[in-house]
């Protein structure tokens, strides 16, 4: 048993000595909705955020990308009640991404890449700020986390990279707090991110 666990040991070392290895880190902007809900007495208007991280390329043609991103998104909130408007203003959500994305280059060569990329991140929510304190919502409002699916493309330029991806959110954005308890709405995020690429990204498979 020891010795089929030795040799697995091995051949992982073996592949990963093998595999193209790369480190990016990156910095953009970020554009976060929530989603419509029945709630008709609650608009949610996209605003512009930012991100910065890094990310971990590990693999040849097809490569796994884990990574851990810092962001202040923001949403344009507004609430009715027969057609009055109660409360209007902006909530900012400060949050830890982490990442675990699966990836394939679409098209690799020494002077361009071409790169899709899909899989799994989580949200930590670490604060939230009611801009002039008109809504009324704190952090107590909100879920702690996010589990999301990321999608993507990257394209590579030498030691540059730019990568325009969307985050759609699996989880509820709001607690179960009885005032927001009925506001079944997710995340919807739009980035794009450039930054550099560290490490052999000339190899072949």
């Amino acid at each position: 048993m020891k010795k089929h666990v030795f040799i697995a040991a091995f051949a992982l070392l073996a592949g990963a000595a093998s595999a193209q290895f790369q480190a990016n880190p990156q910095l953009g902007l970020t554009y976060q909705d929530l989603t419509h809900d029945a709630d008709a007495n609650v608009e949610f208007r996209s605003n512009i955020g930012w991100q910065l991280g890094v990310d971990f390329r590990i693999g040849n043609k097809a490569y796994i990308q884990p990574g851990v991103f810092f962001g202040r998104n923001v949403t344009a909130v507004k609430t009715t009640f027969n057609d009055s408007v109660l409360a209007e203003g902006d909530l900012m959500r400060t949050n830890l991404r982490l990442k675990l994305l699966g990836g394939y280059r679409i098209v690799d060569s020494y002077q361009f890449d071409l790169r899709f990329f899909l899989g799994p991140t989580y949200d930590v929510l670490l604060s939230v700020d009611d801009r002039d304190d008109r809504i009324g919502w704190n952090k107590g409002d909100f879920n702690k986390g996010s589990f999301n699916v990321d999608a993507g493309l990257g394209f590579d330029m030498g030691m540059f990279t730019l990568e325009p991806s969307v985050s759609f959110g699996l989880s509820r954005v709001f607690s179960d707090n009885l005032r927001v308890k009925d506001i079944g709405s997710r995340y919807l995020t739009y980035g794009l991110t450039v930054g550099l690429n560290f490490g052999d990204d000339d190899r072949r498979d």
